[in-house]
């Protein structure tokens, strides 16, 4: 605790240093009158003792202050970890509370930029890798150019291709660069093409893709093709998770001035623990990592920041039997 940091205005700090510094002056003359030194003497003691009682004053006044150039300093060479002593009540405490927020978020900005670098990293390394061990086969004679060589090679460069747009989109979203073309949609209609694209895919897992609106005339105000896109990505994680045989349920409907869309599969389901960390970017959870189903990471994420655009939320279903079902809300 510094001096004067009960006062809650720098004007009134300012106001008590120079009542101090006078009533200190006032003093030390009536003394050396008493003692009847010179003018001049006494004149020089008031003024040292003077500035000695404002610089104690006035050092902790600034010293937030000071704290915040150094700790500047440190974070334009990437040390976000310092922060600065905020117990004063003016406007210099209030400076150095909001000093401190921003260097805490501007640490979990940098956190989050080194994991996007090697969760990226990671993810562009794989498919390359495999692409390059195809190739080096090919053109050392260790295999021959096969049809189902080709293929392979093909699946892993619209693997690459398809993480790569994702992060694309992703970094767009998150900047605010894509703005929303909302119009009128009719939920029938959007929900009917998703199921047409995705009817044919779902034959080598022998699945069933469930489609229901309720009311059937249901519209919402949003921008089709990124709410398309959010569907995409909730439909391919459900198929994805979904066991041979399964069925994924789309449901649409409206409750209580909302429009809420549904997607359910029969999987495994996601624990508790990890119900908000899978919209995080390229997480996965232990159980898809496990049984290497797991795709980018990214599809949840981009379906959560659609959402959000549109003034949604999205959430896991915790009160699912079972299966995973995931839940978005939208302002209808």
């Amino acid at each position: 605790m510094r001096p004067l940091d009960f006062l809650p205005s720098i004007k009134l700090k300012l106001g008590v240093a120079i009542v101090a510094a006078v009533v200190v002056t006032g003093v030390v003359v009536g003394f050396g009158d008493q003692l009847g030194l010179s003018p001049l003497l006494t004149g020089l003691v008031a003024a040292a003792l003077a500035l000695a009682l404002v610089q104690v004053l006035a050092h902790g006044m600034t010293y937030p202050l000071r704290q915040m150039v150094a700790a500047a300093r440190a974070m334009a060479r990437g040390d976000y970890d310092r922060h600065v002593v905020a117990t004063s009540r003016d406007e210099v405490g209030e400076l150095a509370r909001a000093f401190n927020t921003m260097a805490a978020e501007l640490a979990e900005v940098d956190r989050v930029r080194r994991d996007l670098v090697a969760n990226a990293s990671h993810e562009l390394r794989t498919p390359i890798g495999a692409l390059r061990a195809k190739l080096e086969n090919l053109v050392d004679g260790i295999e021959e150019a096969s049809p189902d060589a080709l293929a392979e090679l093909l699946g892993q460069v619209e693997r690459l291709g398809d993480t790569v747009e994702q992060l694309l989109d992703l970094a767009k979203l998150e900047s605010g660069a894509v703005p929303l073309a909302s119009a009128d949609v009719q939920a029938a209609d959007l929900l009917d093409r998703l199921a047409g694209d995705w009817t044919p895919r779902l034959g080598a897992k022998r699945l069933r893709l469930e489609v229901r609106v309720d009311p059937r005339d249901l519209a919402m105000f949003a921008d089709e093709a990124r709410l398309r896109q959010a569907l995409d990505n909730l439909v391919a994680n459900a198929v994805r998770h979904s066991p041979g045989g399964g069925e994924v349920r789309v449901h649409a409907y409206a409750d209580h001035g909302k429009v809420w869309l549904t997607v359910s599969d029969d999987g495994p389901g996601i624990p508790p623990s990890e119900a908000e960390r899978v919209f995080e970017r390229f997480y996965r959870s232990d159980r898809a990592r496990a049984s290497g189903g797991g795709g980018s990471g990214l599809g949840l994420a981009i379906a959560r920041w659609v959402v959000e655009l549109h003034g949604g939320t999205i959430c896991v279903d915790q009160t699912a039997s079972n299966g995973c079902r995931m839940v978005v809300e939208l302002p209808r």
